[in-house]
């Protein structure tokens, strides 16, 4: 029973460690400001990363986020605080797909060492011919309020585009 318990244990681990690494191939990271100097271990920092919307072509997405030092940090066990803001904006031609869902999950990185994310959902508002993206919190156990939200209308591009 000990040997499951440690095997589950380690399994949980290793998905931790990687998940936050399976979202950083999709995101790009444009940069980092320091917010407060630290003695031992990182600064702690706002980091900006861009990613496009990998169903619809011509949306790119910046995400900045608050990134927790100190040793803690430099370890990959801090609990980054749920602070962000999202900016999207059309940066080509968009062509939305036939079954587009009304809502669906774009991008998604870790910000504690265990059950804790950031996620940006995409929505469609068809009434207003506009995409929404929605940046949350969340925890495994207790999410939080805290969001940050950007639309991008859908709008003819290139030359001869109003």
């Amino acid at each position: 029973m000990r040997d499951i318990n440690r095997e589950v244990i380690s399994h949980a681990i290793l998905i931790a460690l990687l998940l936050p690494t399976v979202s950083a191939v999709r995101a790009e990271n444009v940069g980092c400001v320091t917010t407060a100097w630290k003695l031992l271990g990182a600064n702690h920092k706002v980091c900006v990363e861009a990613f496009a919307d990998p169903k619809i072509p011509g949306v790119t997405c910046h995400v900045s986020q608050a990134k927790t030092g100190g040793v803690s940090g430099t370890l990959g066990l801090a609990d980054d605080p749920s602070q962000f803001s999202l900016a999207c904006r059309q940066t080509g031609p968009i062509q939305l797909p036939a079954n587009l869902p009304k809502d669906e999950e774009v991008f998604s990185e870790g910000t504690s060492f265990l059950f804790k994310e950031t996620r940006v959902m995409r929505l469609w508002d068809n009434a207003h011919n506009t995409l929404i993206y929605l940046a949350v919190s969340r925890k495994l156990i207790d999410g939080a309020p805290m969001n940050s939200i950007s639309t991008v209308p859908v709008m003819p591009w290139g030359p001869g585009a109003p």
